[in-house]
């Protein structure tokens, strides 16, 4: 009896060993999102150079990595609130939205900036000269209606050029889908579309048809550079796992650094993973724009949460954008 007694104790430590050790695992894969344009380059760069895993073998750990992709913030925001992603990417509407949305429960915050990109809206309707020209007849494609950075981005145009209280005067015009059908559709003449507020590279390749013309700058309505593309997870999962997050760190320091300082190698890592139609020069120049910073630095990001406490998308409230980062994490610019 005292024989079996003593077994089944060592049974009963072994499997609460067992559980301690699975408890203070960290995961062995990690589930990482993109979108499409060439503003994902630190993610792409990341991926096809499989920095993120050399890097996790530096903190001892075995790491593998499934890419997801998306067409809108919404939809990683709906797979990270479910469980079924790890590292979101995408404009700062949608990770504001989340931020605000979550700070009584999962608490999802900012990991890191990935760049800061002008966004343009382009049209291929004579008529408009301005966000004042556009009528009924027009319809504006970006991401997500409402929540994406450009969406964003319109209704803070729309009050600077209407007045307070104008701010939705444009949204009944929008229609979400993602950058490459927007710019088939709106190049393609047959479609109720007739502008795209898109982002790098499709704005810059809308603008080589004779017919478009840019009509709105994102950078004119924010007063300078911001953050176009950052990147954010939930409190649990970075608590979780603090390698796996160092290890993303590092690897996206390493994938800026290859960017900035070879822009040929990243330009065409981007063209061969993506497929994509523009040329080595096109891919290059874009990278190399002195407007387009690769940097994990946030910038402006108040000026969006201002707005959007102001217009009622996000009640929570920040003085300092170090608040919609992670402690450890936090980068520094206004």
């Amino acid at each position: 009896m005292r024989a079996k007694g003593l077994i089944r104790l060592i049974g009963t430590a072994a499997v609460v060993l067992a559980g301690v050790a699975a408890a203070g695992a960290e995961v062995a894969t990690v589930r990482l999102a993109k979108q499409f344009g060439i503003s994902y380059l630190p993610l792409t760069v990341m991926e096809e150079q499989g920095l993120l895993e050399k890097q996790a073998k530096q903190q001892g750990l075995d790491l593998k990595t499934e890419w997801l992709r998306f067409t809108g913030g919404s939809g990683m925001n709906e797979a990270l609130l479910s469980g079924n992603l790890d590292f979101a990417a995408g404009g700062v509407g949608p990770m504001l939205t989340i931020w605000g949305r979550t700070r009584g429960n999962i608490m999802v915050k900012g990991v890191a900036a990935l760049n800061a990109m002008p966004l343009w809206l382009v049209t291929v309707n004579p008529d408009v000269k301005s966000i004042k020209d556009f009528t009924g007849k027009d319809k504006i494609a970006l991401p997500t209606v409402k929540t994406s950075i450009q969406a964003i981005t319109l209704q803070m145009a729309a009050e600077q050029a209407f007045g307070k209280g104008e701010q939705g005067k444009l949204d009944p015009l929008t229609v979400s889908m993602g950058h490459p059908d927007a710019q088939t559709t709106m190049l393609s003449g047959r479609s109720e579309i007739t502008a795209h507020f898109g982002s790098p590279p499709f704005q810059e390749a809308e603008l080589k048809d004779p017919r478009a013309r840019k009509v709105l700058d994102s950078y004119d309505v924010l007063g300078g550079p911001h953050t176009f593309n950052l990147v954010w997870a939930s409190n649990k999962f970075v608590s979780a796992n603090p390698k796996v997050v160092a290890a993303f760190i590092a690897a996206l320091e390493d994938s800026l650094k290859l960017i900035r300082d070879d822009p040929a190698k990243a330009a065409a890592l981007w063209i061969k993973a993506e497929g994509a139609k523009l040329s080595q020069a096109e891919a290059e120049a874009i990278i190399r724009s002195p407007q387009n910073e690769w940097t994990t630095a946030p910038k402006r990001m108040l000026t969006y949460l201002d707005y959007m406490n102001r217009a009622g998308l996000v009640s929570a409230k920040a003085t300092d954008q170090s608040e919609l980062f992670f402690p450890a994490l936090r980068a520094t610019g206004k």
